[in-house]
């Protein structure tokens, strides 16, 4: 007796067959997906290091225009009208046909924007009356900025003595994450941030909209978040308008603005006000072809206000020249962007080392 096969081993087998052909496709899927990140990544490598050069070449761009600025005759000074800040410069020489914005390069554009950081006014070298006066222009009431003051005078000094009000160490090294006062020099501008009651809204003012959103630390430690911020009644100006810390100790009378004057003992806002309109010519505005800017601190007493006394105090402080340079390269490459940013000091035509340099 013969026995027919049963048709159930013919299912399993087609099951089989399909279990297998799913297994397959899974790897291959698997295996595109896996080639297809890595080329991604391959790419990005590429496209990292181009990025890299471009913003690289856009920083001895801004190398060069500073070297030869100091080659243009009759111009023994730094001002908004020449074209490392932006202004239409020289219309004969080597800087003529000079652009800074939308520069074809390689595969990508960039662009470049010079700031001089004479601009601003030294923080670590900021006394007790520089500091009321900054909170007294932010709109700080003199009862909540005396503290702050002091505490940021204990984050400068080299002691671990407490100021009447101030802070040191062993209150930072409570906080969440705890760290130590830095008694010495800033870095940079933001470690302001670290210190006691210095609150983003003084720090930023008016900027604080749009800061970047906080940090879980920032909102555990300030009490505040991006939600919040459209809420707040923000100050007319902030501490990072005010300060800086890679200047050369002198504020340039042909770039700093109204506020920044406006820290120096003597000068009100009327006499600041006076000082911008001088410079600035017939039109009132900073960058165009017909200002006047300052040649010497001694053509200061053409301004309305300015008496011998205030001139002698401005030579300390004062000067009609830039040193120090932020340079900020924005690299457009394939729908991707970058910015670099870099911190040069112009010793003198040649020599214009960069002190420090980051992308984001």
């Amino acid at each position: 007796m013969r026995v027919k096969p049963k048709k159930v081993n013919k299912g399993i087998a087609l099951i089989i067959v399909m279990i297998v052909i799913t297994f397959l496709s899974i790897m291959a899927g698997g295996f595109a997906y896996s080639m297809k990140v890595e080329t991604r990544l391959a790419r990005n490598a590429f496209f990292d290091n181009e990025m890299e050069w471009l913003g690289r070449s856009g920083i001895e761009l801004a190398r060069y225009v500073l070297g030869q600025q100091k080659n243009i005759p009759n111009e023994p000074y730094d001002s908004l009208n020449q074209k490392w800040a932006g202004g239409i410069g020289p219309t004969n020489g080597l800087l003529s046909d000079i652009t800074l914005d939308n520069i074809p390069l390689g595969n990508g554009t960039i662009t470049v924007k010079i700031t001089d950081m004479e601009r601003k006014f030294n923080i670590n070298i900021a006394d007790e009356m520089i500091l009321n006066q900054a909170f007294t222009l932010i709109g700080v009431e003199p009862s909540e900025s005396r503290p702050i003051v002091s505490s940021i005078l204990d984050w400068l000094d080299p002691d671990d003595e407490v100021r009447v009000g101030g802070t040191e160490s062993d209150f930072y090294e409570n906080l969440e994450p705890p760290y130590v006062a830095k008694n010495g020099s800033m870095d940079d501008v933001s470690e302001l941030l670290l210190i006691r009651n210095v609150i983003p809204e003084i720090y930023y003012g008016p900027h604080y909209i749009g800061a970047p959103s906080p940090s879980p630390t920032w909102q555990k430690r300030f009490g505040v978040s991006s939600g919040k911020k459209q809420e707040l009644e923000l100050y007319a100006v902030g501490l990072v308008d005010l300060f800086c810390t890679f200047s050369s100790r002198f504020i340039n009378l042909n770039t700093a603005s109204a506020t920044t004057f406006q820290l120096i003992p003597g000068i009100d806002e009327n006499i600041a006000n006076e000082i911008i309109t001088r410079r600035s010519g017939p039109d009132g505005q900073d960058g165009t072809e017909d200002d006047t800017p300052f040649r010497t601190i001694g053509e200061m007493m053409t301004v309305p206000g300015m008496n011998p006394q205030l001139i002698s105090m401005l030579s300390r402080i004062c000067s009609t020249q830039s040193t120090t340079f932020e340079v900020k390269v924005e690299v457009q490459l394939d729908q991707r962007k970058r910015t670099f940013t870099a911190i040069l000091r112009r010793l003198d035509q040649r020599n214009i080392p960069m002190i420090c340099w980051n992308w984001e």
